[in-house]
């Protein structure tokens, strides 16, 4: 089994649609180890995304992750990672495939509904940024 980081972003909370999302998760088998909602401050939305920190899209990118709350969670299954960047779809919702979770509720590039981890690497950062091993299930 292999876990995963995912985040349901402002925009979808904000629109209510938390539930759609969710349903989108166990419907492609995940199992929810750890799933909270939070309000991310500037700074931590900062210290999250410190990988893009030189690429002109970072103070937006901070400041919509911080406007309003978030779920964060921790999903698994057999290739969790590869799995949910597929029911994800593509960054960009024009670009997504049908189905996906970003073709269905994305708004844009950036209002796109959820993160998710890209690699075993990112998965291992930010599981433990948002939780402690007693909250995972």
């Amino acid at each position: 089994m292999e876990r995963t980081f995912a985040i349901i972003k402002p925009d979808a909370v904000e629109r209510n649609i938390v539930g759609k999302v969710l349903e989108k998760v166990e419907t492609a088998g995940f199992r929810i180890v750890g799933m909270k909602k939070i309000q991310l401050s500037k700074k931590e939305a900062e210290g999250f995304y410190y990988v893009h920190k030189e690429r002109p899209f970072f103070g937006d990118l901070c400041s919509f992750m911080s406007r309003s709350p978030v779920v964060v969670m921790v999903l698994e299954r057999e290739n969790a990672i590869a799995g949910w960047r597929e029911v994800m779809g593509a960054t960009n919702p024009a670009n997504a495939d049908a189905g996906t979770i970003r073709k269905e509720f994305g708004l844009g590039i950036e209002e796109n509904t959820v993160h998710g981890s890209d690699s075993p690497e990112s998965a291992a950062f930010e599981i433990p940024y948002f939780f402690s091993q007693l909250e995972l299930f």
